[in-house]
């Protein structure tokens, strides 16, 4: 039997270099999870969306969630984009730095637990002086649903923070 290795070679060398292409053309999961910006302070980005006539919306997420990336990519993502909505993004279980609303430094992960959140996704809605001013979002089991009840607590949020 005879074999020619350089064409082995080079056939294995091709397989080789298309999977390295096809891993380096599918997102991290570090650049999927980040399409909604990781807060530096709370209270900043509080004050702007007051200042342009909205709540801050915060989703709170897990890593590798199903229903955190369904919740992120498909609703609070592009409500961000085409509605300008203030939206911002805080990972359990994370040591990530952040400013609450307070100016106090912590975690993501510390935060999630002084907010007693138990499960992915949550949304909170919050309005002057960090108090939250709608009905928590929490889970993402209901995709039926989850666009309606959205837009519900976005209306309550809204007129929570009118003058």
């Amino acid at each position: 039997m005879n074999v020619n290795l350089d064409g082995v070679r080079r056939r294995s060398l091709l397989a080789i270099g298309g999977g390295v292409a096809a891993c380096l053309a599918v997102p991290s999961a570090w650049s999927a999870s980040s399409a909604l910006p990781y807060p530096q302070s709370l209270a900043d980005e509080l004050a702007h969306a007051l200042k342009v006539g909205q709540p801050l919306v915060v989703m709170v997420s897990l890593d590798g969630c199903p229903f955190c990336r369904v919740a992120r990519d498909s609703y609070l993502a592009p409500m961000m984009r085409q509605d300008g909505v203030p939206v911002v993004q805080i990972d359990m279980r994370t040591a990530v730095a952040v400013r609450d609303f307070r100016q106090s430094a912590m975690t993501h992960d510390a935060l999630a637990r002084a907010w007693g959140i138990k499960v992915a996704p949550t949304v909170l809605f919050f309005g002057p002086g960090g108090k939250e001013v709608a009905e928590r979002l929490v889970g993402g089991y209901i995709p039926d649903f989850y666009g309606a009840y959205l837009d519900e607590r976005m209306q309550t949020a809204r007129a929570a923070i009118k003058p």
